[in-house]
């Protein structure tokens, strides 16, 4: 087996990927396919789909330590799923799915194909093994039970500093200027909703969730950092959800590492 390509994307780190594809929409990717005369004419009328399944390896996580049950945090970490019941990324073989949007494909791009997607929960420099096109009167399936999945997660209210909302702005600007290693075309509306998107699942693991609860006040003011892109989005816990408070630079000021207590 090889890859075909590889995906680029706004999550340079594995804190606050969505935890599904699809639910933040305004989390973009490129896959960037081998230049190769074969695959080029491989993706001949892919783009007359509007959305596509991506079968990725899990590059960061490998196969070799995976355990046949999970604790997962939609079960607030305490009930135990077989492996093969969840969508862990350990697992026997380190392979993904995902269903995203495909906004365009760009055969003539430099350096080999590009396919431009939206909706992505896969986190940078991941390989990408396999392309199928999403077709929607065999994958759409009626009537289906998504057994202890079957809850859609409760929602964060999200909301912005002042600070945080003008650091969005200059984030918009470096990434377009290119100034930034990552080349990017998010507006700063774009990026707030991709920021809210990300936050209002509540990405932190279940430990967190249970140590720093919602309603505790002692919980108010705790910090939280994920990186987006090249940036460091600094979060909160706030009297009625979470608020973002500065969106930094990398290297400009001290990162709140994920090993932090307080992530």
């Amino acid at each position: 087996m090889r890859t075909i390509g590889v995906i680029s994307t706004c999550f340079h780190d594995k804190f606050g990927i969505p935890r599904q594809p699809g639910l933040v929409r305004q989390a973009t990717g490129i896959i960037k396919i081998h230049d190769e005369d074969f695959l080029r004419r491989a993706l001949f009328r892919l783009d007359e789909f509007s959305h596509l399944w991506l079968v990725f390896w899990f590059h960061e996580t490998g196969s070799k330590d995976w355990k046949p049950s999970i604790r997962p945090p939609r079960l607030g970490g305490k009930e135990r799923v077989g492996v093969l019941a969840s969508r862990s990324p350990h697992r026997p073989n380190p392979l993904g799915l995902s269903v995203v949007k495909l906004e365009k494909v760009d055969l003539t791009a430099e350096g080999g194909p590009e396919i431009h997607v939206s909706g992505v929960d896969l986190l940078d420099q991941t390989p990408i093994v396999d392309i199928k096109p999403y077709i929607a009167y065999a994958d759409i399936v009626e009537n289906s039970v998504s057994g202890w999945a079957d809850e859609k997660p409760i929602s964060v209210p999200v909301q912005f500093s002042d600070e945080a909302l003008l650091h969005l702005g200059e984030m918009s600007r470096h990434l377009e200027s290119g100034e930034s290693p990552i080349r990017a075309t998010q507006s700063a509306t774009d990026l707030k909703l991709l920021v809210e998107g990300i936050l209002t699942q509540d990405p932190r693991p279940a430990a967190q969730k249970t140590k720093f609860a919602f309603g505790d006040p002692e919980s108010i003011g705790k910090q939280f950092g994920f990186t987006l892109y090249d940036w460091d989005i600094r979060w909160q816990i706030a009297s009625a959800g979470f608020l973002v408070t500065e969106v930094i630079r990398m290297g400009t000021k001290p990162k709140v590492k994920s090993s932090d207590a307080q992530k």
